[in-house]
């Protein structure tokens, strides 16, 4: 939980490259049990229960609300969900991004793949510049041997300054001033409510706490990876988060060219400089 802006987010309507018109959450819900997920458990905030009952019409048994009383952060929001899953490994997506594929599976199915290949607690993770360190939690690591997209992580650390990333979440082999920012889904083993219980042990009652630290925990302790997904995430709080999300979806789907063809329209009508601007000028 966070701000109502934040909150409201994945309540927003985008329309898909073909044609339909869907909230932003329910196109995570359709792609994660696209990819073989049995049940999706939604952490909500109080007074959600409306919304809760228009998916459950649309998605049945298959959903589940969890609510957290209390805006206590994203490591908070999780632990919510520790007796849903039954110390079982599990997949943790946030809701306020959204996620455009590059190939055949699913952003959601590759990670789930990996995963369960390597038996062990595996983040997406997608090349990001430093300019976007304040938004991002960063990992360091070195590239696993003879793979191209897989990583072992060495550090986890939260938003931190081009000078601490450098220092500590340099990945030998990409570009400078680019580093691994995690993508917005995680395969967790159980054991991340350990940690995350360690981390709320030592805070205020009411404070808030996020995931990285436990996940820092984590890697102390058992095998960790990074998996650079094929496809990339749009933040819908940056700056035209949801229009550049649109966007994505339009030109990513089946109705492309018709989708191009009304962007171009657009732009031959859009005057090249607007009249409130040209009165600022």
């Amino acid at each position: 939980m966070a701000s109502a802006r934040h909150r409201d987010l994945p309540l927003q309507h985008l329309t898909t490259g073909d044609g339909q018109t869907k909230r932003t959450v329910a196109i995570h819900i359709e792609e994660l049990l696209a990819a073989g997920i049995e049940q999706v458990a939604l952490i909500t905030a109080p007074g959600t229960a409306h919304l809760f009952g228009e998916l459950e019409s649309q998605f049945g048994q298959a959903i589940v609300r969890i609510e957290q009383e209390q805006p206590r952060g994203f490591g908070h929001a999780i632990l919510c969900a520790e007796r849903w899953a039954n110390n079982q490994p599990f997949l943790l997506q946030v809701c306020d991004h959204m996620f455009i594929t590059y190939a055949d599976s699913s952003c959601t199915r590759q990670l789930i793949e990996v995963a369960g290949r390597e038996n062990c607690a595996v983040s997406a993770v997608q090349a990001t510049h430093e300019s976007q360190l304040p938004y991002f939690g960063i990992l360091g690591g070195r590239r696993l041997k003879g793979e191209e997209q897989l990583f072992s992580v060495e550090t986890v650390l939260e938003k931190p300054t081009p000078t601490v990333a450098e220092e500590f979440c340099t990945v030998p082999g990409m570009r400078q001033g680019t580093y691994l920012g995690f993508f917005g889904t995680h395969a967790m083993t159980p054991s991340i409510f350990k940690y995350l219980r360690q981390i709320q042990t030592k805070l205020a009652p009411e404070a808030s706490f996020g995931l990285t630290e436990s996940l820092a925990l984590l890697l102390a302790h058992e095998k960790y990876l990074a998996l650079e997904v094929r496809g990339h995430r749009i933040d819908l709080e940056s700056p035209f988060g949801l229009l550049r999300a649109q966007v994505a979806l339009a030109l990513h789907g089946s109705r492309r060219d018709e989708v191009v063809r009304l962007m171009l329209e657009e732009v031959a009508l859009a005057p090249a400089y607007p009249s409130h601007a040209a009165g600022n000028s």
